[in-house]
């Protein structure tokens, strides 16, 4: 007969929200609500200043929103929708911030992603990283080992 209590699991599969994933989570809920708060007033109120940089910001929340979504549901497919979402986020931010340092008269009112975040104290451009270190530690298919074996001291 097999055992399949807890105490035999020799392995788990590991959670993308759990542990520190929460808090990446959360962290991307927030910039989901600032960028998307922020979107709409830009353009509700002042779009014709500088559409651009107003409509990569409102590209910006919906990549967090995605990426909040995406990162907190369970299972392969969603894996991948936050794999794509967080990447698309790394890419946005270098080229943004790239293009807002070449050629500033682009961008009048700066984006989310403008300068690398730098508005937002360069978390907009560290987060994708940690993003997609996490994702890569908790890829599908890769096992942690959960030990419940007391040890007892030697005699």
């Amino acid at each position: 007969m097999t055992d399949n209590s807890p105490d035999n699991s020799a392995a788990v599969s590991r959670h993308r929200n759990s542990g520190p994933g929460r808090l990446l989570i959360a962290v991307y809920g927030v910039f989901a609500l600032a960028a998307t708060a922020r979107a709409a007033f830009q353009i509700g109120t002042k779009f014709g200043e500088a559409p651009l940089a107003y409509l990569l910001t409102a590209l910006a929340a919906v990549v967090y929103v995605l990426a909040t979504v995406a990162l907190a549901m369970p299972g392969k497919r969603w894996y991948w929708i936050s794999v794509g979402a967080v990447g698309l986020e790394l890419v946005g931010v270098l080229t943004v911030g790239l293009f807002s340092l070449l050629d500033p008269e682009a961008f009048p009112s700066d984006t989310v992603w403008s300068l690398f975040g730098r508005g937002y104290g360069f978390v907009p451009l560290v987060l994708p990283i940690l993003g997609l270190w996490w994702l890569f530690l908790n890829r599908p298919g890769t096992p942690t080992v959960q030990t419940t074996e007391r040890i007892s001291p030697a005699a």
